[in-house]
């Protein structure tokens, strides 16, 4: 990778010890015996800056390279920062804000960090999840929305809502990496409860549409406004938890994204029912109403959200839902921070109100390694995406009515939570994360098959396409696994902030494309998209298996 350095490091400690790129990373030829690159199966492989691969080596940097992978136990005093040279590159610089809390000789229970990942999980992580559900409210209401009729309500067609969506898509890329950049200067608690306030008020507006243009402009500021929010919680909830514990933490994150789409058709099915109130369409409500709830989150977030783990005490009005003393105590915050560094002292070479200047975001940008990844968010999710997006249209065009189609949306929303639960704790049972996104392209082939060669006339047509288009909606969703691999090949602080929103601006772009694929002329059948969704599919199969034989040979 662009920011690691090899051996010599140890030999100018000093020096070293005051570069961000503290990610050593051994080159091939290493003591460790690595997986030739025709060798496809077995766990997956990767990079992690400090972990011994036995006993014997434990207290040198030599064996940088690992077949297990983080989530295997590693004992406490096994650390990085036993070896002096070592600590000397890896100790938290100066302002790091949990240095004064850093200890490389504490110990701890398991019982004891298990019932403090709790506290995390029911503090830190739902919280996180109940943003995401607001996003995802006002993200995805426009499904809701055009079950009632609102492309007619607006004179729109089909194309002039594609290109509203991918003007949405362009924006919502275009916003991640400066989002991103923003976030790590003021910090994800300030910046994410700025981003929910502002997106809600233009949520709000859309309550106002009157055509094509109104239309265009705030898919646009959504989309800008939006944009950087997962990656910028990503980091936030990095602050708080080893990387070994992220993939379960983000499938909770995703799953609310999913729960969001029920609680919304529930939602929508009660708010739908105004139309005509007041002369106003029910989907008009819908924007407004839902747009008023991710306000009200956006705020409450503000008062609540702490910058750190060692930063959690009430300080005036920032802060005011938390304790005074804040939600740890002094052993507590020790443990958080111990623990944290020593699965990842990258962590401690940037504190979290500290920017990425312009030559940092230029190596992390040119870290190679990472771009297989980039490669897989640009099309891992477009056999799926149209689907998605014309869920709502399927099921009215197949003779199911405005309330129907909002109780029938609930049932592939059920299956991708299922989904996405078991094969995450498939993944970090059995190691196998590029596995889960082969999956998710051959589930999706024989439903993309189906949906081409059935007839369009025959008894049961709808209930048929009904449950194969459900069962593409609801595919094996790998995308936390994805985000924990790019988490899991960063060196530091930096490459992780820089990649993560690196691959979510490949995923938005890869929506950019699947949204230009259903067309008018295409309708109501889609048998042209179906076909490319095909070859896409068929071209990803080749790409897992080609990210996994790279990951398995570099690492």
């Amino acid at each position: 990778m662009a920011d690691v350095k090899d051996d010599t490091l140890l030999a100018s400690a000093e020096e070293s010890s005051q570069d961000d790129s503290v990610g050593v990373r051994q080159r091939r030829g290493s003591a460790l015996n690595t997986n030739p690159w025709w060798r496809f199966g077995g766990k997956d492989r990767s990079f992690i800056p400090t972990r011994a691969e036995n006993a014997t080596s434990k207290h040198t940097l030599d064996n940088q390279k690992d077949d297990r992978d983080i989530e295997d136990e590693v004992n406490l005093d096994d650390s990085v920062f036993n070896n002096p040279k070592a600590f000397e590159i890896y100790k938290p610089i100066e302002n790091y804000e949990g240095r004064h809390r850093f200890d490389p000789r504490a110990t701890w229970s398991e019982a004891e960090e298990k019932k403090l990942i709790r506290r995390l999980d029911l503090k830190v992580c739902l919280w996180a999840c109940v943003m995401f559900f607001a996003l995802q409210l006002d993200r995805g209401n426009i499904v809701q929305a055009l079950s009632d009729n609102m492309l007619d309500d607006l004179g729109l067609t089909t194309n002039q809502y594609n290109n509203g969506m991918t003007i949405f898509y362009c924006s919502f890329l275009f916003a991640e990496l400066p989002s991103q950049l923003i976030s790590k200067k003021v910090g994800p608690d300030n910046w994410i409860p700025i981003q929910m306030i502002s997106w809600s008020i233009v949520a709000c507006s859309q309550s106002h549409l009157n055509g094509q243009t109104s239309f265009f402009v705030t898919r646009f500021l959504l989309g800008f406004i939006e944009g950087g929010f997962i990656p910028d919680t990503i980091l936030y909830l990095s602050y708080f938890y080893k990387n070994a514990e992220l993939p379960i933490r983000l499938a909770c994150f995703w799953t609310s994204y999913v729960g969001t789409n029920i609680i919304g058709s529930f939602f929508a099915y009660g708010i739908l029912h105004l139309r005509g109130h007041n002369g106003w369409a029910g989907w008009r409500y819908l924007f407004v109403i839902e747009g008023c709830i991710t306000a009200a989150i956006g705020v409450i977030s503000w008062l609540y959200l702490p910058p750190s783990p060692t930063q959690t005490k009430r300080h005036g009005l920032k802060g005011f839902l938390r304790p005074k003393e804040g939600w740890f105590t002094e052993r507590e915050e020790v443990i958080m921070v111990t623990r944290i560094l020593r699965d990842d002292p990258g962590k401690a070479t940037m504190h979290n109100r500290q920017a990425i200047s312009p030559k940092l975001l230029w190596e992390s940008f040119s870290d190679y390694d990472l771009w297989p990844i980039y490669l897989l968010g640009l099309s891992w999710t477009i056999p799926m995406t149209p689907s998605t997006s014309y869920l709502s249209l399927t099921l009215r065009s197949l003779g199911f009515d405005v309330f129907q189609t909002n109780l029938l949306i609930i049932p592939s929303s059920v299956l991708f939570v299922l989904q996405l639960l078991f094969w995450t704790w498939f993944s970090e049972k059995f190691n196998q994360r590029f596995f889960i996104g082969l999956v998710s392209q051959i589930w999706t082939i024989p439903m993309l098959i189906a949906l081409e060669v059935l007839p369009q006339k025959f008894a049961g047509v709808q209930w048929a396409r009904f449950a194969l288009t459900s069962l593409i909606v609801g595919y094996p969703y790998a995308h936390a696994m994805l985000v924990a691999i790019v988490s899991r090949n960063s060196g530091t602080v930096r490459t992780r902030t820089v990649g993560s929103s690196l691959y979510n601006m490949s995923v938005q772009t890869s929506n950019i494309i699947a949204s230009q694929i259903y067309r008018e002329d295409d309708k109501p059948l889609y048998r042209r998209g179906n076909k490319v969704l095909l070859g896409v599919a068929a071209y990803n199969v080749v790409l897992f298996i080609g990210a996994k034989l790279y990951y398995s040979w570099k690492n």
